[in-house]
Protein backbone atom coordinates (compact mmCIF):
# COMPACT_ATOMS: atom_id res chain seq x y z
CA UNK A 1 0.00 0.00 0.00
CA UNK A 2 1.55 3.54 -0.91
CA UNK A 3 2.08 6.16 1.88
CA UNK A 4 -0.43 8.54 2.45
CA UNK A 5 1.93 11.59 2.16
CA UNK A 6 5.99 12.28 1.76
CA UNK A 7 8.20 15.00 2.47
CA UNK A 8 11.76 14.75 0.86
CA UNK A 9 14.65 17.61 1.44
CA UNK A 10 18.19 17.41 0.10
CA UNK A 11 20.13 18.73 3.34
CA UNK A 12 23.75 20.09 3.89
CA UNK A 13 25.04 21.42 7.60
CA UNK A 14 28.16 22.91 9.03
CA UNK A 15 29.38 25.41 10.98
CA UNK A 16 31.55 27.31 8.38
CA UNK A 17 28.25 27.01 5.87
CA UNK A 18 28.03 29.49 3.32
CA UNK A 19 24.80 29.21 1.78
CA UNK A 20 26.08 31.43 -1.63
CA UNK A 21 28.98 29.30 -1.79
CA UNK A 22 27.05 25.92 -1.67
CA UNK A 23 24.31 27.20 -4.27
CA UNK A 24 27.15 28.18 -6.72
CA UNK A 25 28.62 24.97 -6.11
CA UNK A 26 25.20 23.23 -6.64
CA UNK A 27 23.65 24.81 -9.82
CA UNK A 28 20.51 26.10 -7.86
CA UNK A 29 19.20 28.64 -4.80
CA UNK A 30 18.25 25.98 -1.40
CA UNK A 31 14.86 26.28 -0.28
CA UNK A 32 15.58 27.58 2.54
CA UNK A 33 19.39 28.37 3.77
CA UNK A 34 20.68 29.55 7.04
CA UNK A 35 23.79 30.68 7.93
CA UNK A 36 25.54 29.51 11.34
CA UNK A 37 23.99 31.94 14.21
CA UNK A 38 21.24 33.49 11.66
CA UNK A 39 17.87 34.29 12.97
CA UNK A 40 15.47 32.07 11.99
CA UNK A 41 11.69 32.46 11.64
CA UNK A 42 8.89 30.19 12.48
CA UNK A 43 9.77 28.94 15.36
CA UNK A 44 12.31 32.25 15.64
CA UNK A 45 15.89 31.49 16.79
CA UNK A 46 19.28 31.17 16.07
CA UNK A 47 20.53 28.93 13.79
CA UNK A 48 22.98 26.37 15.74
CA UNK A 49 24.75 25.36 12.76
CA UNK A 50 24.84 26.47 8.92
CA UNK A 51 22.56 24.82 6.56
CA UNK A 52 21.19 24.38 2.91
CA UNK A 53 17.68 23.14 2.36
CA UNK A 54 16.45 21.48 -1.42
CA UNK A 55 12.94 20.85 -0.80
CA UNK A 56 11.14 18.26 -3.48
CA UNK A 57 6.95 18.87 -3.88
CA UNK A 58 5.06 17.22 -1.33
CA UNK A 59 3.76 14.14 -2.69
CA UNK A 60 0.36 12.74 -1.97
CA UNK A 61 0.15 9.64 -2.45
CA UNK A 62 3.39 9.17 -1.33
CA UNK A 63 6.17 9.10 -3.74
CA UNK A 64 9.55 9.12 -2.13
CA UNK A 65 11.49 8.00 -5.23
CA UNK A 66 10.24 10.46 -7.86
CA UNK A 67 10.79 13.41 -5.03
CA UNK A 68 14.26 11.88 -4.48
CA UNK A 69 15.03 11.58 -8.25
CA UNK A 70 13.74 15.72 -8.42
CA UNK A 71 15.63 17.49 -6.16
CA UNK A 72 18.83 15.17 -7.42
CA UNK A 73 17.70 16.57 -11.05
CA UNK A 74 17.71 20.18 -9.85
CA UNK A 75 21.51 19.97 -8.34
CA UNK A 76 24.87 19.53 -9.68
CA UNK A 77 26.09 15.84 -11.07
CA UNK A 78 29.48 17.01 -10.92
CA UNK A 79 31.11 14.02 -8.56
CA UNK A 80 33.93 15.81 -7.46
CA UNK A 81 31.73 18.86 -6.54
CA UNK A 82 30.05 16.53 -4.24
CA UNK A 83 33.27 14.93 -2.89
CA UNK A 84 34.23 18.25 -1.55
CA UNK A 85 30.58 18.87 0.01
CA UNK A 86 31.09 15.65 1.62
CA UNK A 87 34.74 16.82 2.94
CA UNK A 88 33.37 19.68 4.29
CA UNK A 89 29.81 19.15 5.38
CA UNK A 90 27.01 16.66 6.59
CA UNK A 91 25.13 15.99 3.75
CA UNK A 92 22.00 14.05 3.41
CA UNK A 93 18.04 13.19 1.75
CA UNK A 94 15.85 12.96 4.73
CA UNK A 95 12.62 12.03 3.83
CA UNK A 96 8.96 12.06 5.72
CA UNK A 97 6.77 9.17 5.37
CA UNK A 98 3.37 9.62 6.45
CA UNK A 99 1.14 6.63 6.98
CA UNK A 100 -2.55 6.06 6.61
CA UNK A 101 -2.70 2.36 7.71
CA UNK A 102 0.07 0.78 10.08
CA UNK A 103 1.40 -1.27 6.87
CA UNK A 104 2.88 0.73 4.31
CA UNK A 105 6.51 1.42 2.92
CA UNK A 106 8.73 2.48 0.45
CA UNK A 107 10.83 0.96 -2.22
CA UNK A 108 13.95 2.38 -3.86
CA UNK A 109 15.03 0.80 -7.59
CA UNK A 110 18.76 0.51 -7.94
CA UNK A 111 19.07 3.38 -9.92
CA UNK A 112 18.09 5.85 -7.44
CA UNK A 113 20.21 3.81 -4.61
CA UNK A 114 23.50 4.57 -6.86
CA UNK A 115 22.25 8.65 -6.89
CA UNK A 116 22.66 8.48 -3.33
CA UNK A 117 25.56 6.68 -3.38
CA UNK A 118 27.70 8.36 -5.99
CA UNK A 119 27.14 11.78 -4.37
CA UNK A 120 27.87 9.80 -0.50
CA UNK A 121 24.26 10.83 0.77
CA UNK A 122 22.89 8.89 3.45
CA UNK A 123 19.18 8.35 3.22
CA UNK A 124 16.89 9.34 6.24
CA UNK A 125 13.33 8.23 6.50
CA UNK A 126 11.52 9.26 9.59
CA UNK A 127 8.02 7.28 9.95
CA UNK A 128 4.89 8.83 11.12
CA UNK A 129 2.43 6.32 12.36
CA UNK A 130 -1.72 6.79 11.62
CA UNK A 131 -2.97 9.68 13.84
CA UNK A 132 -6.03 9.29 15.47
CA UNK A 133 -7.98 11.50 13.22
CA UNK A 134 -6.88 9.35 10.21
CA UNK A 135 -8.92 6.20 11.30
Amino acid sequence: MPLRQSTVALRIFGDDLVPEEVSALMGCEPTRSYRKGQLRQAPSYLAKTGTWLLEAADAEPGDIEAQVVEVLGRVTHDAKVWQQLGERFELDIYCGAFMQTGNEGIELSPQTLLLLGQRGLALGVELYAPSQDDA
